[in-house]
């Protein structure tokens, strides 16, 4: 079986955009930047989202340096899968497996710097970070199964969500932290929902391919 976890199956909202991005964008970068110095750029995001995160308790103001390294990151992960096919640098599996671990180190560093100013008594940004990580799980589960590599659901994929973390910080910024840590019950809920969702239709879709041999 062709190793397929450089295609990823499904379309989130924004697909289209981000194609005409990457078309745009790849033959512009320098030469001496490879796909895989790309990729090592999120463990300094992660860094990066992790140290304004501490500094938030202390100004809020310094959410929009983590706003920075969410964009910063999305146009690293963008860009170096796309740079590696277009220069036929190969390391397709390398990609995979450093791309999506460095994903998940930077959204637990971004997690871990909500958590130095955000209330959160009953420990929801972990639960969260358990359904994010059960998220990754399952797709990872589900590509070995079936070497189809979804990471887009209902629309809703990386993209999408890191826009949401910059509209969230930038709501923080003007509205406060109050009324978010209100809103993290829900958004634990809705998520958890989805996941319930996502591995039931996996696991059909799973349990119908046995069924026909």
């Amino acid at each position: 079986m062709v190793f397929a976890g450089d295609k990823k199956v499904g379309k989130s909202i924004l697909y289209n955009l981000e194609q005409r991005l990457v078309k745009w964008g790849t033959p512009k970068i320098p030469k001496r930047i490879e796909t895989w110095t790309l990729t090592y750029m999120t463990g300094i995001w992660a860094i990066g989202a992790l140290a304004f995160g501490y500094m938030t308790q202390f100004n809020i103001h310094w959410l929009w340096g983590s706003s920075a390294m969410l964009a910063l990151q999305y146009l690293t992960d963008l860009f170096d899968g796309a740079v590696g096919r277009t220069r036929n640098t190969g390391l397709v599996k390398w990609g995979y497996y450093a791309d999506h671990f460095l994903d998940y180190i930077f959204m637990c560093c971004l997690l871990i710097g909500y958590s130095f100013f955000i209330p959160d008594q009953y420990g929801i940004l972990f639960f969260i970070m358990m359904i994010y990580g059960a998220f990754m799980v399952n797709s990872f589960i589900h590509f070995a199964a079936t070497n189809d590599f979804t990471i887009s659901y209902f629309g809703f994929g990386p993209t999408e969500g890191r826009i949401g973390f910059i509209i969230i910080n930038t709501m923080l910024i003007f509205i406060g932290k109050v009324y978010l840590s209100q809103f993290l019950p829900h958004l634990l809920a809705i998520t958890f929902v989805a996941l319930c969702i996502v591995v039931y239709k996996n696991q059909k879709i799973l349990w119908d391919m046995e069924m026909k041999k």
